[in-house]
């Protein structure tokens, strides 16, 4: 049996609709809570998969949240492995830090259900089905730089650098694919500060969430899926 290690900084933010995918295939999950966890007495080479998943903090809020140091470690620790890892939001953005890219305040808030634009890169990548008309949960405020040896894969209309990847083994969203819009509510009542203080009213996102097909949330499980069966190492 596979093995998947998800690191948690919000409860409500979790694997989502990914959850379906490890489970049909497999995967023993093993969730860490990553501000109440010691981190530093576990290998992150032993999973076959490491998720790394958002939280409302920033890449370089370890003064603050020292929790952060021993998450940026556990990267380190993954990237030198070479093995499958996957970063979401505040995960993509710590994967950035640890390949030395700089993660920096946009100076606007990015949050509700929009497309992406691909790279050309991005157009030969697993993202290859988010063309134009596809939407996807953004929520962030912080933007990545594309690392050194990573590829450029997606951007926004507010935000250039959306994805990137390195070989076939790391995949860095700043977007939400996982986000289960059935589950939306949760979110809506866990970052009310966020919403409130950015001038968004919930009502729009729960209506976005609501117009959303079956088909396109299937499509994210896909695309996550496609990931998962390419082989370790360089694309």
């Amino acid at each position: 049996m596979k093995s998947a290690w998800v690191v948690r900084h919000l409860a409500f933010e979790g694997l989502g609709v990914f959850a379906e995918v490890l489970e049909q295939r497999g995967y023993r999950v093993r969730m860490f809570e990553a501000p109440v966890t010691d981190l530093a007495e576990l290998d992150a080479g032993e999973p076959d998969l490491l998720v790394l998943l958002g939280g409302p903090i920033g890449a370089f809020d370890d003064a603050v949240y020292p929790y952060l140091a021993g998450v940026l470690q556990w990267v380190e620790q993954r990237l030198a492995s070479g093995r499958k890892l996957l970063g979401v939001c505040l995960g993509a953005q710590l994967i950035a830090r640890a390949m030395g890219g700089q993660v920096r305040p946009m100076g606007v808030k990015e949050i509700g259900y929009a497309p992406l634009t691909l790279t050309a890169a991005g157009r030969t990548s697993v993202l290859a089905p988010l063309h134009a008309s596809i939407p996807v949960l953004h929520w962030h405020g912080d933007q990545f730089e594309i690392p050194p040896g990573a590829t450029h894969l997606a951007a926004s209309a507010a935000c250039p650098h959306q994805a990137f990847a390195v070989g076939n083994a790391v995949l860095a969203l700043q977007f939400h694919l996982e986000a289960d819009p059935r589950q939306i509510e949760a979110w809506l009542v866990g970052h009310c500060a966020e919403l409130h203080g950015a001038g968004i009213d919930p009502r729009a996102l729960r209506s976005q969430a609501a117009e959303l097909r079956a088909g396109e949330v299937l499509l994210c499980q896909q695309l996550f899926a496609d990931w998962l069966d390419l082989p370790e190492g360089p694309a």
